[in-house]
């Protein structure tokens, strides 16, 4: 074999590795990716039931129905799509009506989001990322006046 022939065995060789190596990191994370969605980005979708998302946008007003000690079923919307969710456990103390969260969990086969944690914004000058970002892109912000 030639200085050129190694060379190239050799660099053909590191890129296979490479490429094994992302493939396992990747087929080890599939199960820990959440992908992000509002009301309206999921209303778009043909996602399949089962599938683990993370959804964000306000909690509609006059939509927050408790039913015993932990079950709670509220609705959350962009001001453009509504989607129903519902959750078993304590709430956030500044989980209300009208204030930003964000929802992880799995879409159920009659179209409503099962959570399985409920986050609420801090203060009143917070709102998550991405759930401003796609306010904004909507027309519908009331974020800070200058």
């Amino acid at each position: 074999m030639t200085r050129k022939s190694k060379r190239l065995t050799l660099i053909v060789g590191a890129l296979a590795a490479l490429g094994v190596a992302a493939g396992l990191i990747l087929f080890a994370l599939r199960d820990n990716i959440v992908f992000f969605y509002t009301p309206s980005e999921l209303a778009k979708k043909n996602l399949a039931p089962g599938m683990r998302l993370r959804i964000g946008g306000l909690v509609k007003q006059g939509s927050v129905v408790k039913n015993g000690a932990q079950n709670v079923v509220f609705t959350i919307t962009d001001k453009t799509a509504d989607l129903a969710v519902s959750y078993t456990g304590i709430l956030p103390d500044l989980f209300r009506e009208a204030q930003g969260v964000v929802a992880d969990g799995v879409m159920l086969q009659d179209g409503t989001f099962k959570a399985d944690s409920v986050l609420a914004k801090h203060d009143e000058k917070y709102m998550p990322r991405d759930v401003a970002d796609a306010l904004k892109k909507q027309g519908v912000w009331q974020g800070e006046k200058k």
